[in-house]
C-alpha cells in the first residue's frame, strides 16, 4: 500500500490512482458510519458524505463488516506526519470538506492579511498530496483566501468530517490520529492557533499605571476542540486558563515564551 501523498499513480485532479490503496477501511471509518446510521441519517446521505458505496453502508449496518485494521492503512514510512498534524489543527479551526462529482474538495479558509499562514497551508497540502493541484482563491466579498485541493478520500483522512457545524456534533480524534498528534503536539497546536487563535498585546491599567504584555488566545465554539487543544498544551507543559465560554487563554510569561518558539505572531 502507499500513503496519501504518493504520486506513483494518477494525475492532478484524478482519483483513479488512489482507489486501490484505500479499499481496506480503518475501524474508525466503520464506527463513524454505524454512528451516522444509528443517528437516523439516510444511507444515501452517509454514502455521499463518507464517499462510500451505498451497498457498503447497507452491508455494515446489517452486520456484514469485514475484518479491518486497527489503524489507517496509509501510515507507512515517509508519511508527512508533522504536515498532517498541522493541517489537522487548521482543518478543525477553519476547514471543511465539500462534495463534488466523484470527488471531495478540502477547503481551508484563511485571512488574506496573513500570507505566511496561507503559504504554510499550501505547503502542508502539497506535502500530504503532492500529486494533487492546490488552488488558492481570493474571495473579495469576504476578504479571505480559500486554499483547496480535490481528492476522493479527504473524509477518510479527516474523519471528523460530518453533517452540520463542528460545534454541534462530537469531535474526537481516532486512534491513529491521536498517535500522530501525541508524537507531534507542537505541529497540532500550531495548526489550531494559526486557524482560530492569535497572539496579541494585552493592555491593562492598575492603580493608574498602564501595563502591556503579550498573550495568546484561542476562540472556537466547539468545547471538544478546546479539549483537544488543552490536552496537547498540557502535554507540552504550557499553562492555560478558560477565557469565557468559547476561549482558551495562554497568558503567563512562560507559556507565551514557549508558544513563541513554534507559533509566534500571525504573518
Amino acid at each position: 500500500m502507499e500513503y496519501p501523498g504518493s504520486s506513483t499513480q494518477g494525475r492532478a485532479g484524478d482519483d483513479r490512482g488512489s482507489r486501490d490503496t484505500l479499499e481496506v477501511h480503518p475501524r474508525e471509518t466503520v464506527d463513524l458510519v454505524l454512528a451516522d446510521r444509528a443517528a437516523g441519517l439516510a444511507v444515501a446521505r452517509i454514502s455521499r458524505e463518507r464517499s462510500l458505496p451505498r451497498s457498503t453502508v447497507r452491508d455494515w449496518w446489517a452486520g456484514r463488516v469485514p475484518a479491518v485494521p486497527a489503524v489507517a492503512p496509509w501510515l507507512e514510512p515517509g508519511f508527512p506526519e508533522e504536515s498532517y498534524c498541522r493541517l489537522l489543527g487548521t482543518y478543525l479551526g477553519d476547514g471543511h470538506i465539500a462534495h463534488a462529482a466523484r470527488t471531495q474538495v478540502l477547503r481551508i479558509s484563511c485571512d488574506a492579511a496573513y500570507p505566511r499562514l496561507i503559504a504554510d497551508t499550501v505547503d502542508d497540502l502539497r506535502a500530504l498530496r503532492p500529486d494533487r493541484a492546490v488552488h488558492v482563491n481570493r474571495r473579495r466579498e469576504t476578504g479571505c483566501v480559500v486554499v483547496q485541493a480535490s481528492w476522493r478520500s479527504w473524509s477518510r483522512v479527516f474523519p471528523q468530517h460530518g453533517p452540520g457545524p463542528k460545534h454541534l456534533r462530537a469531535i474526537c480524534l481516532t486512534g491513529w490520529q491521536r498517535e500522530l498528534t501525541l508524537t507531534h503536539p507542537q505541529a497540532f497546536v500550531r495548526g489550531l492557533i494559526n486557524s482560530d487563535g492569535c497572539r496579541y498585546v494585552n493592555r491593562v491599567v492598575v492603580r493608574g499605571r498602564s501595563y502591556a504584555y503579550p498573550s495568546y488566545e484561542f476562540k472556537n465554539a466547539s468545547s471538544d476542540i478546546h479539549g483537544l487543544l488543552r490536552e496537547h498544551l498540557d502535554l507540552l507543559g504550557i499553562a492555560w486558563r478558560r477565557a469565557g465560554a468559547r476561549g482558551t487563554a495562554m497568558t503567563t510569561r512562560d507559556a507565551v515564551a514557549r508558544l513563541d518558539e513554534f507559533v509566534g505572531p500571525k504573518r
